[in-house]
């Protein structure tokens, strides 16, 4: 071979799919935003858990706001998903929530970030204040606050009720659903797990009938 045609031999471009998708050993080939590194997910679920009040719930809004909304990390049926699976495991419903999604998002290290993100700040906090607000909770202003706090975080369930409904709910059959689990719930107070395991059964049976309708038509 002769020196100038191995000077045009040019270096193939490396092809590992690996390095341009850490989640490709998860069988999904879609190339991850620039932003979603490990530290950005820390940062955001850290901001989540330090600015929610209320409980779980609570921390709902704030996340679908966070990934869905404002970064685009996750879409809105992935998060309706997520929350359906976080409501029916055992453990607090925010971090099995964030759990699923930093697992959907980067992987084993995407869960174990996000957990720690949106637990940390609460269990710093109550570490620092615990004693303090022990000895100022029956004071009037704290307990202004909390008054003030309570609708509030209301309207954040409210908030997150209307918009995983609005995009979970597209045709009748979606509607007896959630208003049969509504009732279960509300109602005969039958466990949430129970409730999600019969709306699946249920997803189970309507789909097998509208496969058979369109296989006879």
């Amino acid at each position: 071979m002769r020196d100038d045609e191995i000077l045009d031999v040019e270096p193939q471009p490396d092809t590992d799919p690996h390095l341009t998708d850490p989640r490709s050993e998860e069988g999904n080939s879609r190339d991850l935003p620039a932003d979603m590194s490990l530290g950005q997910i820390f940062i955001s679920f850290f901001k989540i858990g330090a600015f929610t009040f209320g409980g779980g719930w609570a921390m709902v809004p704030l996340i679908q706001k966070e990934l869905v909304d404002k970064r685009g990390w996750l879409d809105d049926s992935e998060f309706v998903d997520i929350l359906a699976i976080a409501q029916s495991g055992p453990g607090p419903v925010a971090i099995n929530t964030s759990v699923l999604c930093g697992n959907k998002m980067r992987g084993l290290l995407g869960a174990i970030v996000a957990a720690l993100g949106s637990s940390l700040p609460s269990f710093l906090i109550i570490l620092v204040i615990a004693n303090f607000f022990l000895k100022v909770k029956e004071s009037r202003a704290v307990q202004a606050i909390f008054k003030g706090m309570r609708p509030a975080i209301f309207g954040l369930l409210i908030s997150a009720v209307w918009q995983v409904g609005r995009k979970s709910i597209s045709d009748k059959k979606d509607l007896v659903l959630a208003a049969s689990g509504a009732a279960l719930l509300l109602f005969l107070d039958v466990n949430p797990i129970f409730v999600v395991i019969l709306a699946a059964v249920a997803g189970i049976i309507f789909g097998s009938v509208q496969s058979s309708k369109s296989k006879k038509g």
